[in-house]
């Protein structure tokens, strides 16, 4: 899967890191934004299982850390709430203005009351996502229980959180109290999907209720069952990726697929805004040719020749399997793997390009030395090797 490490500035003029996930075949149809967990950073497992999860759907997903957090600058120590929220602001302005503005936001934990805040001032979010988070984002306050005396009278403490020590000022405290949730909820006109685990110990499946009631159609609910606050489980970050991407298509709008059609064989179309990828179909079946990244392709499909190599490789197993099926020989399987390059020489003082395909057959099977080397020359029989082998005719004509 592409990956981008991408560096912008906050709102306080302080840089921030994150990544930006994209589709292996595609470009995206739709950028989500993502915000993590209360002291977690975009590297979180479950983070990185969703955004995959979203990318095979082709969506392109950016993470970062907020201030004070990862590799972003900041002291932890001097944000807030409020603060992430601006956070989210000013990756969405990034987005929008290096790549597509998001038109999805999802938040985990205390993330998800963040970008439920964030997704009224986002006016290109149009479907919002929160995975465990809080009705009210004072219930964080109940994780800091054990300094929050302290923290009350002296200012500022130090909390262990998750095995990892934080400093929290009283002015963190008191800015979660300031936010109101439940109100926001309530003008948010945007589609809201909650998804929430029955067992989650963290933040009560009481909270997802509360968000529900709150919000306006169209809401949805989906249960996490079985899995715990940080779905720490690659099979449950999976899931929750698989359905907030096909939930969102409902209420998102996807460019429209290139279609074509033709009555030969292959027709293959490249249009100017598309650099080298070529969107084909064959037979009944459409497929992406493309150009590498080095060559100023999007890499979104085999090149031309990687295709040709491709109909040697299927044409050789075809060819061996029906031969060694009528001779009611222990073919058990057949892999053949194609490489091709080109050689240049000089002849006659001419400059001479020729084209090499290297194939390697592999065979499985109870063979004996003979039906083995037979096999091998069978393969020397299928029609593209014949074809590759003595040059074909090609007529070209202008048609309208």
């Amino acid at each position: 899967m592409p990956s981008k490490k991408l560096v912008f500035t906050n709102l306080s003029g302080q840089q921030l890191v994150g990544r930006l996930e994209l589709p292996v075949d595609s470009h995206p149809h739709n950028f989500a934004l993502f915000a993590h967990c209360f002291t977690c950073t975009k590297n979180l497992s479950a983070v990185r299982h969703i955004s995959k999860a979203l990318t095979a759907k082709g969506f392109g997903v950016f993470r970062f850390d907020f201030t004070g957090l990862g590799e972003s600058e900041g002291d932890f120590a001097d944000t807030n709430f409020s603060g992430n929220i601006d956070d989210l602001i000013a990756a969405s302005r990034f987005l929008e203005t290096d790549y597509q503005a998001p038109s999805l936001i999802i938040g985990h934990s205390l993330g998800g009351a963040a970008v439920i805040l964030a997704a009224n001032q986002i006016p290109s979010v149009k479907a919002v996502a929160t995975i465990g988070a809080p009705a009210d984002p004072e219930h964080v306050t109940h994780l800091l229980q054990c300094s929050l005396a302290e923290i009350e009278s002296q200012g500022v403490a130090q909390v262990d959180l998750g095995g990892r020590p934080f400093t929290i000022k009283k002015q963190f405290v008191d800015d979660l109290r300031t936010q109101q949730l439940p109100q926001t909820l309530k003008q948010l006109k945007k589609p809201l999907l909650i998804l929430h685990a029955p067992q989650d110990r963290t933040v009560e499946i009481k909270n997802a209720e509360l968000l529900y009631m709150a919000a306006h159609h169209p809401k949805s609910f989906i249960s996490l069952d079985g899995a715990d606050h940080l779905l720490s489980s690659s099979a449950d970050s999976q899931y929750a990726g698989h359905v907030i991407a096909g939930w969102a298509e409902r209420y998102l709008t996807k460019p429209e697929n290139k279609t074509l059609e033709t009555q030969d064989q292959v027709v293959a179309r490249l249009d100017a805004e598309d650099g080298y990828t070529t969107y084909m179909k064959v037979g009944r079946h459409n497929l992406i040719a493309d150009e590498p990244i080095s060559l100023g392709g999007n890499d979104f499909g085999p090149s031309p020749y990687e295709l040709v190599s491709a109909g040697l490789s299927s044409c050789s197993v075809i060819t061996v399997q029906m031969y060694a099926r009528r001779k009611g020989w222990p073919l058990d399987s057949i892999e053949v793997h194609t490489n091709h390059r080109q050689e240049k020489e000089t002849i006659d003082g001419k400059l001479h390009r020729r084209d090499i395909y290297e194939r390697k057959v592999k065979l499985s099977g109870n063979l004996d030395d003979a039906q083995r080397n037979r096999l091998l020359q069978i393969a020397d029989k299928c029609p593209v090797h014949k074809s590759l082998k003595q040059g074909s005719e090609i007529i070209s004509v202008l048609v309208d």
